[in-house]
């Protein structure tokens, strides 16, 4: 009866086996193919972000250059021989692949690239489409040698003339050499369909039907892409002979383009081997061992489980007096967290009235201004221009109303309503508020704004809070400068991005500079508050606020908030 059981234990054993073994090879074979495509479709859009910040990244430099007045200066005066030395300084900066001036006439009088100087480009695209547009001009021109070539242009204007183009190359070949070896095939075609970019340098020019047809017949790719068109429904023996392709296929949000990549599985067979292997290898060393156990003496098995047993008393002794020691240990720990939710309590009502008389000091300070420069009014016999300050001082004590109330929503974090903020208005009524401060100091401001409005969603008081501490900030940092100023840069891309930059002494310890109550100012000038209010209002409106120190010297901090776009609004 015993060898029966035995038999019966070792027969479902094997049949176990085969079982695991057959729905393992089907499950992993599943497993590994998904875990291909989803990395192929990971490495396409990992790709195209990469090609379009690229893109994205070039596209301002022309617009920055055109309003270079050394560069504008040259134009006029056609005194070029410094130009060429400048645009080497920016090309290192900027990061594209050459920078080129050319007057209006079409001659290259500066570039990166000495061995254009003097060629004429009158006839090229890019410098008449440059002419002809008001704003940035992107070409793409077929390089004698092979490839593409991809410029950014626009036009330099003095007085209402145009003097001369900037034509800034985008290095896109790069991208090619870092795909090679990473995925079989890559490439990127334009909204005519024709490849523009691609690992196989012969592929370039063609539609994609007509590059698969030049690709050696021997290919994996095309042998794949001839015989199916579904990866799905591949062969069963194509794992084996190495020759299943995927073909995936992504949008690139520039001008129309899109992008193919041909991604082989050869690998997963491999993988699923490897893992059959030690499957088969565990069931035959589990029989091994059911063998020899089943050899093994009556005797031999019960002192076996004798000492197994004494293992498991002694393991459970040793778990009653863990389960005793952790019992003592939770009394402990809630007796502590008692009293550290006390303290907590107090460190957030000391932390609240240390925050409103901060947010607080500043429109103090205002009032104290107007009301000096009123009481002057009124003795100079002027009050109609007196009513005026009281006015503003007016508008100060309905703002220290909205910042006491927007210190206790920051305090649960909750906000109020949103709406529709200009940046740039935003920005105007900041200034406005510091302008006793940055006229006493003669701080030089130094304003680039885009030309149209840049609108993000939040509440404009609490943005102006934020822009009111940094303006601060940077007019403490520059104080002890002979020479203070302070660069202020608005620009609006995937995000409205607000810069404040001085020619301070820099920051010097970024770690902890949005830490509450850190501050490096002498007491009774700050208490270490204000970069971790705004830090946090910039968080509640989904935005980010970053800090860091300028190579020149000096402090940058940026604010970056979900720009508002017109199809953003008409769903709100």
């Amino acid at each position: 009866m015993t060898g029966w059981r035995t038999r019966l234990a070792l027969g479902f054993l094997v049949v176990l086996a085969v079982v695991t073994v057959f729905f393992t090879n089907r499950a992993l074979t599943h497993r590994f193919t998904e875990n291909t495509r989803n990395r192929a479709e990971l490495r396409l859009t990992l790709y195209s972000g990469n090609l379009l910040s690229e893109l994205r990244q070039n596209a301002i430099v022309p617009q920055l250059l055109a309003r270079d007045p050394t560069l504008i200066a040259a134009l006029n005066s056609s005194n070029y021989a410094l130009s060429t030395q400048r645009l080497i300084s920016f090309v290192e900066e900027i990061g594209a692949a050459s920078l080129t001036l050319m007057d209006r006439d079409g001659r290259t009088v500066a570039a990166t690239d000495r061995n254009l100087l003097g060629q004429n480009h009158r006839s090229a695209p890019y410098f008449v489409d440059a002419l002809r547009a008001p704003d940035t001009v992107f070409t793409v021109l077929e390089r004698e040698v092979g490839g593409y070539r991809f410029t950014y242009s626009r036009r330099l204007e003095s007085g209402g003339n145009v003097v001369g183009v900037i034509v800034a190359e985008v290095d896109l070949r790069k991208f090619e050499r870092a795909w090679a070896g990473i995925s079989d095939a890559v490439l990127v075609t334009d909204s005519a369909g024709t490849i523009i970019l691609a690992t196989e340098p012969r592929w370039r020019g063609l539609t994609e039907n007509e590059a698969l047809v030049r690709e050696p017949a021997g290919s994996a790719i095309l042998r794949a892409i001839t015989t199916t068109a579904d990866w799905s429904s591949l062969p069963v023996d194509a794992y084996l002979q190495g020759e299943a392709v995927m073909r995936m296929e992504g949008r690139v949000a520039f001008r129309g383009w899109r992008m193919a990549s041909f991604t082989t599985y050869s690998s997963v067979r491999e993988k699923v081997n490897g893992v059959l292997a030690l499957e088969i290898m565990g069931f035959a060393i589990l029989l091994a061992l059911a063998f020899y156990f089943l050899s093994r003496k009556t005797a031999s098995r019960m002192v076996f489980f004798q000492a197994e047993s004494a293992e498991l008393r002694a393991l459970n002794a040793r778990l009653q007096r863990e389960i005793a020691e952790r019992k003592r240990m939770q009394e402990t720990l809630a007796v502590a967290e008692q009293t550290l939710a006390q303290s907590s309590k107090l460190a957030a009502l000391g932390e609240m009235s240390a925050a409103v008389s901060h947010e607080l000091n500043q429109p103090l300070a205002a009032m104290k201004t107007y009301l000096a420069g009123a009481g002057l009014l009124l003795r100079r016999n002027r009050p109609d221009e007196a009513l005026s300050s009281f006015q503003r001082i007016d508008d100060l004590i309905e703002r220290m109303g909205a910042i006491t109330r927007q210190l206790k929503s920051y305090a649960r974090k909750g906000g109020d309503a949103l709406a529709p903020v200009n940046m740039g208005d935003a920005l105007a009524s900041a200034l406005a508020m510091m302008e006793p401060q940055l006229r006493q100091r003669h701080v030089k401001i130094t304003r680039v704004l885009p030309e149209g409005p840049v609108q993000v969603m939040g509440d404009r008081m609490r943005i102006e809070q934020v822009l009111i501490n940094l303006l601060r900030n940077a007019l403490d940092a520059v104080e002890a400068n002979d020479d203070p100023q302070i660069d202020i840069l608005l620009s609006a891309g995937e995000t409205a991005t607000l810069t404040v930059r001085d020619n301070g002494h820099g920051i010097e310890n970024l770690d902890t500079l949005f830490e509450p109550f850190y501050t490096t100012k002498q007491p009774g000038d700050g208490i270490g508050l204000g970069l971790a209010i705004s830090s946090g209002i910039v968080n509640d409106l989904g935005g980010r606020l970053t800090a860091r120190n300028a190579e020149a010297g000096g402090a940058v901090f940026e604010m970056q908030l979900p720009i508002l776009t017109n199809e953003t609004q008409a769903a709100e």
